[in-house]
């Protein structure tokens, strides 16, 4: 039984290694690209819609919808990386019903890449809605002394979001393998629905979170906004 899909080598040369985590990984990139073209590249404006991109529409409005409630701001700027993430980590667990398919969201390689990004995107979008001052100032809140805390709150959240989902799926990789070995005939039609529905909550979970970083790193000036409207418009009138 393979605990992790890193573990499956594909191809070798000398010190060159694909293994099944890399190979699987530019697959699901490949089928979300072209996925999205193949819809994307007819879109109608009319009220007779194709079925995926009625699909594509309800996948969207949903994200957008979480984003807003989550975040309390227009969800415009963060649409295409938390979409992203969702689509991605998705199509990663869902595939896991295909037979000889190992998910790379298996793999803590993966899922640290993913909180990386997550982990570069929050001050940068901090930044972009606060300024490099005042967002480096919520390091030092409500006092000085919180300086080191603050940071290592940054840094055991990135770390929780890798785990949490290489857990969930690794786990489940293990306990379906085990419960095969004793059931076979009865088990594969009862783990791949779990499977799916566990897949997909594991995305919703890990983009919401996402969220919910981006938007404490903005939320500063988004309520300074609202409470002063009028020194916001001083700034852009002169």
């Amino acid at each position: 039984m393979t605990i992790s899909p890193d573990t499956l080598i594909i191809w070798q040369w000398g010190v060159v290694r694909l293994n099944a985590t890399i190979l699987w990984t530019w697959v699901i990139m490949a089928l979300v690209v072209l996925g999205a073209w193949l819809v994307t590249r007819r879109l109608s404006t009319t009220t007779q819609l194709s079925r995926w991109q009625n699909l594509l529409e309800v996948v969207v409005s949903a994200i957008r919808d979480q984003i807003r409630d989550v975040g309390q701001q227009e969800p415009s700027p963060y649409l295409a990386f938390v979409g992203t993430l969702f689509v991605f980590i998705a199509v990663a667990n869902v595939l896991a019903m295909v037979p000889g398919y190992h998910p790379p969201t298996g793999s803590l390689s993966t899922t640290a890449a993913l909180a990386l990004c997550v982990f570069v995107a929050v001050p940068l979008y901090g930044i972009t809605r606060q300024g490099l001052g005042r967002y480096l100032k919520n390091y030092l809140q409500p006092s000085v002394f919180m300086l080191p805390f603050n940071i290592i709150g940054e840094l055991s959240r990135t770390l929780a979001l890798a785990v949490r989902l290489y857990g969930n799926i690794m786990s489940g990789t293990i306990i379906a393998g085990i419960l095969l070995s004793i059931a076979p005939l009865f088990f594969p039609i009862v783990m791949q629905t779990l499977g799916l529905l566990t897949g997909l909550i594991q995305a919703y979970i890990f983009a919401v979170l996402a969220m919910v970083y981006l938007a404490s790193a903005t939320r500063a000036h988004h309520d300074r906004a609202e409470a002063h409207p009028n020194e916001q418009g001083d700034d852009l009138y002169g």
